[in-house]
């Protein structure tokens, strides 16, 4: 056996082995592939800046010739007019020249009065001894100092770094998960990042075998990213990251595992008061004290909510943590669940069977006496209804009550962002707010719940609703528009 042992080990890392130089070979191909590839991309680069410095000598040099022909033609014109000028000088000192020659004075007279007139009208006195233009090159001035040394500094943009996924900054919430990154350093050249995901039901590390393939998010400019649509509390996902700059892409971040986690949780039967017969998600007045406990047994629950109840386990979290604790008693006919909220934003809903008399839905940290009652304590908030005599419904907190002027509902849905510090009732059918109280939750909270004459049915494992997600951000955005019993305590 120690043999055959020893033999299988050396197999499979012959195996790996095979696989790592297969992996080898498969590198080489893709180096000398990347390399190939690279300096054609080079080529394409420097090709491209040749013809744009290409393109800029033929604009300057035309630019050159266009001047060196318009001064050529204005120092043409004004040769031209310097020509004609001395042209018609010499022909009045010719015929000068002649009119000394005649005798007669009366003729004399005539020509000399004649030649003083065309002297005087002369285009010689009238035309500028002045070049019009100068026979220096205006664009020869040209310096490419800046640019030569830009030229010379040209260099490989470097890689980007791998991103760091930062877990404690990632959002799981409902159906929806929000990733977050960073470099580990600085890097001013990344132009966006890629995010890649795929669907795994693995909970753990990321597996290569036997994965789906990635799903690919491009050209995100934020260090977040928040995926929604996901399938709610069936699937883990994996995430991993790049950085890209306009050239290349870096690598990937080490791979991450997050869950899109739903809140269920079940009636804690073990210190429940014993005037309260409880199964799984169900609780009901019992006035014999608990005598008829065994009647709800196999009773179906009609009104559930279709998602399957978790084992009884050992976590922290569950039943095991309060199992010691006393019962209730007294007039505290109080139930809690079993599993606690510690993070996150979570939903729940609660409906009450018409003969009801007095119920109370809401959450309590673990510290709750057995003869206290909801809303009576400054660690316990809840939602009354009261149909003896007549009915009212009011928000209780810290043994302070504020009557609600609204209708009771069939249904009550309770929201709980516990990392935001919210806890809002909601009319389950309509979405109506009910409540809403404000506070910093600094113990994990348990769903508690009192009854008298009557009974209660929770479903758990709920999606958050998008019309309370409306809500609460309209609530979120009017700061203070909501009273709460926290403020007046």
């Amino acid at each position: 056996e120690t043999l055959q042992r020893i033999v299988s080990n050396l197999a499979n890392k012959n195996g790996e082995i095979h696989n790592f130089i297969d992996m080898l070979n498969h590198r080489i191909k893709n180096v000398q592939v990347n390399s190939s590839n690279a300096i054609s991309e080079l080529d394409e680069e420097f090709d491209g800046l040749y013809s744009i410095l290409d393109e800029m000598k033929g604009s300057m040099a035309n630019t050159i010739q266009q001047e060196e022909a318009r001064k050529i033609q204005a120092l043409q014109d004004q040769l031209s007019q310097c020509s004609n000028a001395l042209e018609s000088s010499e022909e009045l000192l010719e015929l000068a020249a002649q009119s000394l020659d005649i005798k007669d004075p009366a003729e004399f007279f005539k020509a000399a009065r004649q030649i003083k007139d065309r002297v005087t009208m002369a285009s010689a006195f009238r035309i500028s001894l002045k070049p019009t233009v100068s026979d220096s090159m205006t664009h020869l001035m040209v310096d490419f100092a800046l640019e030569r040394r830009m030229l010379q500094a040209v260099n490989f943009l470097p890689v980007p770094k791998a991103p760091e996924i930062d877990l404690a900054a990632c959002l799981v919430a409902d159906n929806c998960i929000t990733v977050s990154w960073r470099m580990p350093e600085d890097d001013s050249r990344i132009d966006h990042f890629v995010l890649e995901y795929r669907k795994t039901n693995f909970d753990g590390l990321p597996r290569v075998k036997d994965e789906q393939h990635w799903e690919l998010v491009d050209y995100i400019k934020a260090t977040e990213y928040t995926l929604s649509g996901l399938k709610f509390d069936t699937k883990y996902m994996n995430f991993r990251v790049q950085a890209c700059n306009k050239a290349v892409a870096g690598d990937y971040s080490d791979p991450v595992t997050l869950e899109t986690k739903a809140f269920v949780f079940s009636l804690d039967s073990t210190s429940s008061h014993l005037n309260l017969k409880v199964e799984d998600t169900y609780v009901e007045w019992d006035p014999t004290g608990g005598k008829g406990q065994e009647k709800v047994k196999g009773k179906e629950n009609k009104s559930r909510s279709g998602v399957p109840s978790p084992k009884r386990t050992s976590s922290n979290t569950r039943s095991s943590a309060r199992g010691s604790r006393d019962h209730f008693t007294g007039e505290s006919y109080t139930v809690l669940g079993d599993t606690a909220v510690e993070s996150g934003q979570h939903y729940w809903e609660v409906r009450a069977q018409k003969d009801c008399k007095s119920y109370s839905v809401g959450v309590t940290y673990r510290n709750l006496g057995k003869f206290d009652q909801l809303g009576k304590t400054n660690s316990s908030w809840c939602i009354h209804i009261n149909n003896w005599l007549q009915t009212t419904i009011s928000a209780k907190h810290n043994n302070k009550a504020k009557t609600l002027d609204i209708p009771v509902p069939d249904r009550i849905g309770v929201y709980c962002d516990f990392d935001g510090g919210q806890l809002a009732f909601y009319n389950a059918n309509s979405k109506q707010l009910l409540h809403t109280f404000r506070t910093k939750f600094t113990q994990p909270l348990l769903p508690g719940f009192m009854i008298w004459c009557g009974g209660l049915t929770v479903s758990t494992g709920l999606q958050v609703p998008s019309a309370v997600k409306m809500l609460q951000k309209s609530e979120n955005g009017l700061s203070g528009s909501t009273s709460s019993l926290n403020n007046i305590a």
